[in-house]
């Protein structure tokens, strides 16, 4: 189950991002930072990397009894645009799991909140993130849930530097990553069985962008710490 989960111009705006992150991780402050996150500089931009391009992976997991099955090229979410998957027979809602906007931050998070024995203060940081987007996410009939893009990495910088000040950009990503999948997407699941969407995709539409901004919003931050300290 393979498809762009946003339109064009915007996964092509996230590649540029991507990008825009490699350059910056040739300078040396940025290599410390990451070093220092027990993450060499080349696997945080592989990890990112991997986080974008399995945006386009799905994994169904469930389905959900059939309905009518809402069909469309694209809808706006908040002023932005995401694809709607395209089917004209359909059994119903699949509910699958997004390789890039679940599996790897997923993975991830639990790796950094090991290794910078962040669990007391990652759970608190998330739950103000769940809080938050579980707040704004909304059910887009066709689609599934959607919630502004930006918003998850503003809240998750914020708790971060409130809740793990030692340990900001290992804070920031474990809490916009699992605050989002688990406020936007796994406390709205029973909101999906009447929106018509053919897949319901955990940490797909409009999740992954949040996630992925929220992985560069973490090396920034990281490099401000960094700055600060030094």
């Amino acid at each position: 189950m393979n498809y762009l989960p946003t339109t064009l111009p915007l996964f092509s705006l996230l590649a540029g991002l991507l990008l825009l992150l490699l350059v910056l991780i040739q300078v040396e402050a940025l290599r410390f930072v990451y070093l220092r996150l027990g993450i060499a500089p080349i696997t945080a931009f592989g990890l990112l990397s991997a986080s974008l391009l399995g945006s386009y992976v799905n994994m169904p997991v469930w389905r959900l009894a059939d309905q009518h099955v809402v069909r469309g090229e694209a809808v706006t979410i908040y002023g932005l645009p995401y694809v709607m998957p395209v089917e004209v027979d359909w059994p119903g809602t699949i509910v699958a799991v997004n390789v890039g906007g679940a599996v790897i931050p997923a993975l991830l998070s639990l790796y950094l909140l090991a290794v910078n024995r962040l669990w007391l203060r990652g759970v608190a940081a998330i739950a103000v993130v769940a809080a938050v987007c579980h707040l704004l996410a909304v059910p887009v009939p066709g689609l599934g849930i959607g919630m502004p893009a930006f918003i998850p990495p503003i809240v998750a910088t914020l708790a971060a530097l409130l809740i793990a000040p030692a340990r900001p950009a290992a804070a920031a990503y474990v809490a916009g990553s699992l605050g989002t999948l688990i406020g936007a997407d796994l406390l709205n699941l029973s909101r999906v069985q009447g929106l018509g969407a053919p897949i319901v995709s955990i940490g797909g539409a409009g999740t992954i962008d949040g996630i992925f901004v929220t992985g560069i919003q973490a090396v920034l931050l990281a490099s401000l710490a960094w700055r600060r300290e030094a």
